[in-house]
């Protein structure tokens, strides 16, 4: 089976996430979302709130599966029989973030990471944009899917 992780917070999952994810689904027989845990960041919406955002985002797509990790990436692939990280990329700033990334699990690892453009109808979406947004009482929903309320 051809699965892939596409690892991240996801405070919260925003539409960009879902586009990258759903054609991913056309890549890989199975996406696992992983939500990375790191105690010391301060969150938004709770680990449990997060979850369930995702898994009633893609309730009706059986390819896609939600689990939550802490620690590296690459550990939580080996942990999993996993060979591939999904990864969006917005911008030639994220490029070259997530590309010394990928370099640095493949040479600790020889885990492959997938770079997936972000679809320009969301390019401009971040979850900390939408945070900010949500801490301002703005309008977010036309960032978020359906899914994600307050």
């Amino acid at each position: 089976m051809n699965r892939a992780v596409f690892p991240g917070s996801f405070d919260p999952i925003t539409l960009g996430h879902v586009d990258i994810i759903k054609r991913a689904t056309k890549i890989f027989d199975e996406i696992i979302v992983a939500i990375g845990i790191n105690n010391e960041k301060k969150y938004l919406f709770s680990n449990d709130v997060r979850i369930q955002f995702i898994e009633d985002t893609f309730i009706k797509e059986p390819k896609i599966k939600v689990k939550k990790y802490k620690g590296l990436t690459i550990n939580f692939c080996k942990k999993n029989n996993i060979n591939t990280i999904l990864r969006g990329v917005r911008n030639p700033s994220d490029f070259e973030f997530e590309k010394a990334i990928a370099h640095t699990n493949y040479k600790l690892s020889g885990v492959e990471t997938v770079f997936l453009i972000t679809n320009p109808e969301f390019s401009y979406i971040s979850s900390s944009i939408v945070r900010e947004i949500i801490e301002n009482n703005g309008n977010y929903q036309k960032l978020v899917p359906k899914t994600v309320r307050i």
